[in-house]
């Protein structure tokens, strides 16, 4: 710390205890940057620098000299200022029900030694110069700056470390301009709103009892709160605003946020037809799959009109009980709006064209990781959507868990400050603070392109569902609840007091709006609706049609050359520079394309046809094994350098991101892009493929059954590395099994491929299906050591021919038809080992071998013909990596018996079953895998274990 300056001791001396510790706080921000600092108090440390040890425990008393003692006073009133902006949010009111004790130690004037005849003598500016001219004293503006920072809103800035946003958010909070005067008009509107509100979960409690519809009741204000958002965001130019949430509340912003129609969600409870029920005009987009979802699960599409055109569109996602992982989706959805795909390079973004708006549950946002996830996406490149609004829906409860219970911080949006996110608290019984905050949030994401968060603070006028009685696990506070009315009633008594509206204007407002709500449910069919077998359209069962995938030879060769061309002042690593440069061989006499530039050649190859390609996962760029390197750095100086953004016949765009080390968060993000932009090829890559486990939720909710249950179509590619090489159990097994259990009604692929021209091919024809009504999920199971095995490498031939085949039979086995008396099958870098240990078997004419490249759908009619070629067969031997009760044999034992004639045995040979999908030990691994494939090859074969 720098010396004290000559002179200084008088100005300094005395200072002890917190008004010591806040000079030496103001001190460090002042060598951090003096702006920050209020100018008389600079003032003093550009004169004398800061106080010293030993002038800070002088005695000399600062009451002998009048300028000493304004000093003194000035920096405790300077404090007092402070601490009240830092720490009023503890005596806020922001609690509806006054359940919470307020906390005014740190902002009484005895803390700081003041009275209030001290703080009269000094000028207001010295406590802030934002504050309104009319306030003359340090009294007056002390007793402004509590009525701000204490009232309906609480603030907590202080963790924003961007002295820029700082000072705005200072002065917006500080001129008195926060608080917008609304006109009767606007007024008339919110309370016509809390009106609707309140007597749609009415109405439906009254008429559908016992129900569950997860009540807004108690914030009630959430939805007034989404409409201003809404309107000031579409004001500042978004096109598309996209809402994720959880089911509290969800029915009512169906209804007056997004504009579903009353009458369709009273037939939803009636379980009447209500497909005839939706606006002839299209405005509102109601999409369901074949098996449903329950109501307060399900979103909407609407379009804002204006003069009759579209103006903005707005989107509630669809939400699965698994609260938060939603808000990921979202992101991506947003992201997808904002990127201008249709010219080569990278997306060109443009931020304000779509904003996302996120309601959390003060439960789940504290205690669900996925929210931390989905937070860190925020200002990275790949994933950043130009600031997001949260909002916690803060009902103060979870089920039946009360705040103490559930997060270890006193608030529940404090997760947010790891990330700098401005925090606005505002009390739900207040709806023109909740407006005022819903304004604030908006301009900050416009000016700063970052998130904020409002804390809507509440409470849950029933049990968690309708049917609970909260009264036998929270007795104490639903006592407090019973008692205290609504906000619409608070508002209207609010309005009637000041002369805005009068009782007959309040009961008019009341009587229209449950007329309408009477008028809307006497269109709802007294039918009961025919419940038929749910079962996909058709065009799902039928499968994917032949797509041809083929490329001409000159067209790969052109790419391959463009992709090895690079700036003459570009320095690639050399070792790699060899490496990629051998690439041009591929294209040679004898030539092959190993699985990393078939892939490319993929990749290129989609986007001169016109379709985009996005590419994300932990290593994406270099690829966790090193196959891909799409993005190449200068080795002298670090410039990045990417070849397929420079490809002279590209039609659209192409983006690659390495993304955090999360998957639920990133995965749920590129789910959500790619629904939102269906005609983008979306692939995510997990680092290895057991991590994607950690994404199970969205995998299970939203990827395997989104299209079932609300119509969603995802074309979306899952790249898992997957294969045994003695890596130990996380590094070796993708999970195969949850995927193939998850799998039924066409909803996704699941291959796993053993060439590079199938890979190619399958990448292709993804790309091709991507808009037509056969589109579903692509899951494959990547390669690891087989990246550069010479046996998956394919023939140039073997792209600009072909197509992508379910099944491949071993070349050279199976030919002489009634001497093959055993198949072999199995899928994946098995096969190529089965495959190099072939040679160590003399006679073979006794065995077929045969790779499932495509498991599901189960090729069944291929196998089917392969099989019925083979009179004399006795077997069918299904190989595989994985213990048996993991991998693919549960799924295809049944589907293979149902191949086999009575004749032939069907039995397996792989690792026992385990607890673990493989050994630590490589030894021991290579050891058991040279058995099984040993087994496989011997003639006579036993029974799997």
């Amino acid at each position: 710390m720098r010396k004290p300056l000559e002179g200084q001791g008088p100005v300094w001396q005395g200072f002890h205890g917190p008004n010591l510790g806040y000079v030496m706080e103001l001190y460090e921000i002042y060598l951090e940057n003096p702006e920050l600092v209020e100018e008389d108090i600079r003032s003093l440390f550009d004169k004398y620098g800061p106080p010293s040890e030993e002038t800070a425990h002088e005695s000399t008393s600062f009451t002998n000299v009048s300028d000493e003692v304004a000093t003194e006073k000035i920096i405790a009133a300077v404090s007092l200022a402070d601490k009240i902006r830092g720490y009023g949010h503890l005596a806020a009111d922001i609690y509806p029900l006054n359940n919470q004790e307020p906390d005014k130690e740190l902002i009484e004037l005895e803390f700081y030694g003041l009275t209030k005849g001290d703080l009269e003598k000094i000028p207001a500016r010295f406590i802030s110069t934002d504050i309104p001219a009319n306030i003359k004293n340090g009294y007056e503006a002390i007793e402004y700056l509590r009525q701000v920072y204490t009232g309906k809103i609480a603030f907590e800035i202080r963790h924003v470390n961007s002295v820029q946003e700082k000072i705005w958010l200072r002065k917006k909070i500080e001129t008195g301009t926060l608080l917008p005067a609304f006109n009767k008009e606007k007024k008339r509107k919110v309370l016509q709103r809390l009106t609707e509100v309140e007597e749609f979960e009415k109405f439906i409690h009254k008429t559908f009892v016992g129900q569950k519809r997860f009540s807004i009741e108690g914030l009630d204000t959430l939805v007034p709160l989404i409409d201003e958002i809404i309107a000031e965001s579409v004001q500042k130019g978004a096109s598309t605003v996209n809402i994720g949430m959880a089911h509290r509340g969800r029915l009512n912003v169906l209804a007056h946020n997004l504009g579903k129609p009353y009458e369709m969600i009273f037939a939803e409870f009636q379980h009447a037809p209500n497909k005839e029920l939706v606006p002839s005009e299209g405005s509102i987009g109601i999409n369901f799959g074949w098996t449903g979802d329950v109501k307060y699960h399900l979103g909407l599409n609407r379009e804002l009109k204006e003069e009759d055109r579209p103006k903005a569109r707005l989107t509630l996602a669809n939400n699965p009980s698994h609260l938060e992982f939603v808000g990921a989706v979202v992101e991506g959805f947003t992201r997808a709006a904002q990127d201008n795909r249709t010219e080569k390079g990278y997306p060109q973004e443009n931020l304000n064209s779509a904003m996302a708006i996120l309601v959390h549950g003060d439960a789940a946002f504290p205690g669900q990781g996925i929210v931390a996830e989905t937070l860190n996406l925020s200002r990275l490149k790949g994933y950043r959507t130009g600031g997001t609004i949260h909002i916690i829906a803060n009902n103060l409860i979870g089920f039946t868990t009360e705040r103490f219970d559930s997060r270890s911080t006193r608030y529940s949006s404090d997760l947010a400050k790891g990330y700098e996110m401005p925090i606005i608290h505002v009390n739900a019984d207040d709806p023109e603070s909740v407006l005022a905050a819903a304004q604030l949030a908006c301009e900050y994401r416009e000016l700063f392109k970052k998130d904020f968060l409002i804390d809507l603070v509440g409470y849950r006028r029933f049990g968690h569902n309708e049917m609970d009685e909260p009264m036998t696990t929270n007795p104490l506070m639903y006592q407090l609840i019973h008692e205290h009315p609504t906000v619409k009633e608070l508002y209207a008594k609010k309005l009637e007091n000041e002369n805005v509206l009068s009782t007959s204007e309040i009961d008019e407002v009341y009587n229209a709006v449950v007329t309408k709500i009477q008028e809307a449910y006497a269109k709802v069919p007294a039918e009961k609706a025919v419940v038929d077998d749910p079962k996909p359209p058709i065009t799902v069962e039928k499968g994917i049609p032949r797509i041809e995938t083929k490329v001409s030879f000159e067209t790969l060769k052109n790419i391959n050359e463009e992709l090895l061309d690079w700036p003459e002042d570009f320095q690639v690593f050399s070792k790699l520079s060899r490496i990629l440069k051998r690439r041009k061989e591929a294209f040679q006499d004898n030539g092959k394309i190993d699985w990393g530039l078939a892939e490319t050649l993929a990749f290129a190859s989609i986007i001169v046809d016109g379709t985009p390609v996005r590419l994300s996962g932990q290593d994406s760029e270099r690829g966790t094994f090193a196959h891909r390197n799409i993005v190449l750095y200068d080795q002298n100086t670090g410039r990045k350098f990417s070849p397929l953004h420079r490809l002279s016949e590209a039609k659209a765009s192409f983006a690659v991101y390495n993304s955090p080390l999360s998957e639920g968060s990133v995965l749920g993000f590129e789910y959500g892009y790619n629904v939102f932009a269906p005609e983008t090829l979306v692939l995510w890559e997990a680092q290895f493929g057991d991590f994607s486990n950690a994404a199970q939720v969205i995998f299970d909710q939203f990827i395997s059954a989104g299209r079932a249950k609300w119509g969603e179509k995802s074309g979306l590619v899952i790249l898992l590395p997957h294969g045994y090489e003695g890596q130990g159990p996380e590094h070796s097994s993708a999970r195969m099994e949850r995927f193939l259990t998850l799998a039924a009604e066409n909803n996704w692929t699941v291959a796993n491929l053993t060439t590079s021209a199938q890979y190619f091919h399958i990448l292709r024809r993804q790309a091709a299906i991507l808009q037509r009504e056969e589109v579903r999920p692509l899951v494959i199971m990547t390669p690891k050591s087989l990246l550069r095995n010479v046996n998956v490498a394919s023939n140039p031939s073997d792209f600009t021919e072909g197509e992508f085949q379910a099944v491949v039979e071993q070349d050279g086995l199976g030919k002489q038809d009634k001497k093959v008396e055993r198949i072999v099958m199995g899928t994946g870098k098995i096969m190529i080992n089965v495959m190099e240990q072939l040679d160590s078997v003399k006679e073979q004419d006794w065995l077929h071998i045969v790779r499932v490249e495509e498991i599901y759908p189960f090729p069944m009619e291929n196998l089917r013909t392969i099989v019925a070629r083979y009179p004399n067969l006795k077997e069918i031997v299904w190989i595989q990596e994985e213990p048996k009760n993991m991998g693919a044999w549960t799924f295809v034992e049944p589907r293979i018996k149902e191949i086999a004639t009575s004749a032939v045995e069907v039995n397996y040979v792989g690792r026992r079953r385990r607890s673990s999908p493989a050994e630590g030990d490589p030894d021991v691994h290579k050891k058991e895998q040279a058995a099984i494939i040993e087994k496989a090859l011997t003639r006579s074969v036993e029974g799997g274990n």
